[in-house]
């Protein structure tokens, strides 16, 4: 949670620096963050395969099966990154371009995109190896590591934003190459500490196919969800786009003011179910990992609900930090009430994600935010706020409706899926239970 606070303030900060600018800039950076997700996504999903299999093999204490699932996932990601490095320095302002904004939000957003996009392989190596870790146990060098990284990047952003003391006023590219620094940063000193033995977990030489098949088969479904959510962001963003500049701003100050008060408790109770329930099924004992995984979808429930509930009523005073536009604050307000009411089906949704993502089950998910988000958040939104005419209220209801589904399909698969079992057959076949 403490690394997380940090990293979402350095994503808060770049907002704020660049609400300094225009609303223009702020929807730039918005649009282009659209595109920056898909690297992340890919990222956390090969994450997810990592951390399933590295908890699961630390609780059955077969140290050489995690070791190469972990250099496996590393290499994955690395590679996988090259392609965002392309598609940036060549289509960054076309695709911007694309979701219908106009040439200087275009412009400003694709120039951005391609200094983000020239780090993906460092981002993707950071997370995974973040994630496997985290897997083992060791959330504490991941944090050290990117709070020095988050610091940074925060400092970079407002000082080559702003053009503070003897640094030059890049503005929105300030904000991009500060961001890109931390990712290079963060990807450095995680492999350099897995390599020197600074971790429970080593690098070791790729040999068994079943580790890399597996590591796939439970990455690809949580590669797929965040891809498909990320490919939902673009048709709604052009649904607030045709409401007005102002609203899509507006929709990203309300939704960046939700994940910094709400979203460090909810991703840090995520990873945590996922390492205690998928190393109490590497230790053999499938009831203490269903437990675990109600258990802390509880306290998420508690905690970040009644930060949900302080956000509906703080939402006038809290939104000021990022604009002073009249019209852009009159809708950030009502898009962070908003995520204020979804706070506790969104954060049980991510913590029973999390439970099913260590059991490797990561289809649930899959499934429950894909359908939650073209259904209600895209689908419902079109329909209510531009074929009947509600305008932007569509927007809002369509959000709400979507983690309320969400919760509700994978709460059933928690409940009845297979997963424990699964997972058991899993750890099986790769010989991690023989290790034992």
């Amino acid at each position: 949670m403490a690394e997380q606070v940090l990293r979402t303030l350095m994503r808060t900060t770049d907002i704020v620096v660049t609400g300094l600018f225009s609303p223009a800039a702020v929807a730039a950076i918005g649009l282009a963050d659209l595109y920056a997700r898909l690297p992340l996504r890919i990222g956390l999903g090969l994450g997810g395969g990592a951390i399933a299999l590295s908890s699961q093999d630390t609780g059955s204490d077969a140290t050489a099966n995690r070791d190469e699932a972990v250099t496996q996932a590393v290499l994955v990601g690395a590679l996988s990154g090259v392609p965002f490095v392309v598609f940036g320095l060549l289509f960054g302002e076309a695709a911007i371009g694309v979701l219908g904004a106009p040439a200087g939000v275009a412009a400003m957003g694709g120039t951005y995109l391609g200094i983000i996009f020239a780090t993906a392989p460092a981002r993707h190596v950071a997370l995974v190896a973040a994630r496997s870790l985290q897997g083992t146990g060791d959330t504490r060098t991941p944090m050290y590591v990117n709070v020095v990284s988050n610091l940074l990047n925060i400092g970079g952003t407002v000082a080559l934003g702003l053009g503070l003391g003897p640094f030059p006023r890049w503005e929105i590219v300030g904000v991009g190459v500060a961001t890109a620094f931390g990712n290079v940063f963060t990807a450095l000193a995680l492999v350099a500490a897995i390599r020197w033995d600074l971790t429970e977990a080593s690098f070791a030489r790729p040999t068994d196919a079943v580790i890399a098949r597996q590591l796939l088969a439970v990455s690809a479904p949580r590669i797929a969800e965040g891809l498909a959510a990320t490919v939902a962001e673009f048709p709604f963003n052009s649904i607030l786009l045709g409401f007005g500049t102002e609203v899509n701003a507006a929709y990203q100050i309300g939704r960046r003011m939700y994940q910094q008060v709400t979203g460090p408790l909810s991703r840090g109770y995520s990873v945590a179910s996922s390492v205690v329930v998928g190393q109490a099924l590497g230790e053999g004992d499938p009831v203490r990992a269903r437990f675990e995984g109600w258990a802390t979808g509880a306290l998420a429930l508690v905690s970040v609900g009644a930060i949900g509930v302080a956000l509906v009523f703080g939402a006038d005073r809290l939104v000021e930090l990022f604009t002073d536009d009249a019209a852009t604050l009159e809708y950030a307000a009502d898009f962070a009430r908003v995520y204020g009411l979804s706070a506790p089906f969104l954060a049980v949704f991510v913590v029973l994600s999390g439970a099913l993502q260590g059991g490797s089950d990561t289809r649930t998910p899959f499934v429950a935010r894909t359908t939650g988000m073209f259904g209600f958040m895209v689908g419902f939104s079109w329909l209510v706020g531009v074929v009947l005419d509600y305008g932007v209220a569509g927007a809002y209801a369509g959000i709400f409706l979507y983690y309320v589904w969400s919760l509700l399909v994978v709460g059933a698969g928690f409940r009845w899926g297979g997963w424990a079992a699964r997972a058991a057959d899993m750890m099986e076949e790769r010989g991690s239970v023989e290790e034992a």
